[in-house]
Parts: structure tokens; sequence; C-alpha cells
């Protein structure tokens, strides 16, 4: 095992991204924690085995997250390398599973009789899972530029939190209880998504203002990602109302059935 020894001021620049990783991993189980974590051992969380699956993988990429940050803040690029081969299949996954897990809700509500509100909303799941996919590809790409690289993974990361932000609103507009979780009662609109999603987007405002101390300036990885995730955060809704879409949830479902 090899590591490398990094100079103070590259350390202490890594050891941000540790801490950041850190809140994606707090976001994330401490938001399902009233819906999904604490009803486990309740026995009263209602769902297919398909959503353990998708809870599972979605988890494991945070803790991976986390645990990358914190190797290439020590210097220990080889094992980063390593572990990122793994979080390659990891991401594949996450991408297959959420997709089936978004269709899964979709047929649900239809066959609740939600209709088109059913349709709409598939948008919010599948827009933030291709926001990951996207943002994921683009770090991917660009794993020998470590400055980009790692700048896009933290995204790829907060794009998946939308999900998670949305159970706080969630909790806070029903008060929880035992096996209430989003997905089981009529869809809500879609606008109430908005303030959700763009609340993360202070975590990308976070690295903005770290650049601008430590860098002079941000890196245009941040203002690329803050763009396009308001681009979508902004136009999914109306979009969600088009008959495009509308017939393309509607074919996604046949070919569930």
């Amino acid at each position: 095992m090899v590591t490398l020894a990094l100079n103070p001021a590259d350390q202490k620049a890594g050891y941000f991204y540790v801490w950041m990783a850190a809140v994606c991993a707090l976001i994330a189980f401490g938001a399902f924690a009233p819906t999904y974590w604490l009803q486990l051992p309740a026995g009263t969380f209602v769902g297919p085995p398909l959503l353990h699956i998708h809870g599972a993988l979605f988890f494991a990429w945070t803790l991976l997250l986390f645990s990358q940050t914190a190797l290439a803040a020590n210097g220990r690029l080889d094992s980063h390398g390593a572990w990122g081969l793994a979080g390659i299949s990891l991401a594949t996954a996450m991408v297959v599973v959420g997709v089936a897990a978004s269709i899964h809700t979709l047929t649900t509500g239809l066959a609740a009789g939600y209709g088109d509100a059913s349709r709409a909303f598939l948008i919010l799941p599948l827009s933030a899972i291709a926001l990951f996919a996207g943002f994921f590809v683009a770090a991917v790409s660009n794993i020998r530029r470590p400055e980009v690289h790692k700048r896009f993974m933290l995204l790829a990361t907060i794009s998946l939190l939308q999900a998670a932000m949305g159970r706080i609103f969630f909790i806070l507009a029903t008060g929880g209880g035992p096996g209430m979780r989003p997905g089981l009662g009529p869809p809500p609109p879609l606008f109430i998504g908005l303030v959700p999603s763009l609340i993360l987007e202070l975590m990308i405002v976070a690295g903005i203002v770290y650049d601008w101390r430590t860098r002079g300036r941000p890196h245009p990885v941040w203002l690329i990602g803050a763009v396009v995730m308001t681009a979508v955060i902004l136009l999914r809704g109306p979009f969600a109302a088009t008959r495009a879409w509308l017939a393309f949830a509607d074919a996604l479902a046949h070919i569930a059935s």
C-alpha cells in the first residue's frame, strides 16, 4: 500500500470534502430515520423487498463517499482508486434499482386510481437519478483531474439527497407515525418538491464560498452544477404536465406490467 504525503494546504482542502460527505450521510440517514430506519425494528415499514435493496444501495453510497473522501484527504490514493472501481459498480446498480423503484411507485399509484398525479410525480425521482448519473459520469470522466473529479462526485451525491430532504418536509407536514411514508397515499403536488430541492443547493453555495476563500474564485464545476440542478428543479414541474411526459410514464408502466 502506498501512502502519499500531502502538503498542509492540500490536506486542509481535502478535509473540507470529508466534512461535506459527512453532512450528506447525516442528511440521508437522519431524514429517513422516521419513515424507514426506525420502522424496521418496529415492523411497521410497508413496502416490497425492492425498496429495501434500494435503501441499502443508496445509503451505502453515502458511506462510500465519506470513506473515499477520508482516504483521499489522507493521501491514500491507491486505496481510494481501488474502492473507486467498486463505486462504479455501486452507482450502476443504484441507477437501475432507482429507476425500478420509481416505476414501482408509479404502478402502485396508478393501481390506486391516482392517474395523472402519479404519472407527473414520476419526474421527481427520475430527474434526481438522471442528475446523479450525469454528474457521476462527469466525475469518472475526469478521474485524472482531481479538482474536477471530487466536485462532480459531491454534486452527484447532493442530487440524490432530494428524496431525503423531501422526507423531512413530509414529517413536518404529517407528523409521521407508524408505517407512514411517502408513496402510500396520493402523490403530492410537484411544487412541494421545489423548496426541499432548492435548500440542498446551499451545499453547492458552501463549496463556492470555500473555493472563494481558498482559491480566490469558485471552481467552474460548482457553477455548472448549480445551473444544471436549478434548471432541472424549476423546469420539471411544467414538463411533467405535458402530454409527452404523461405518455412516457404510461409507456414505463406498461413495460413494468
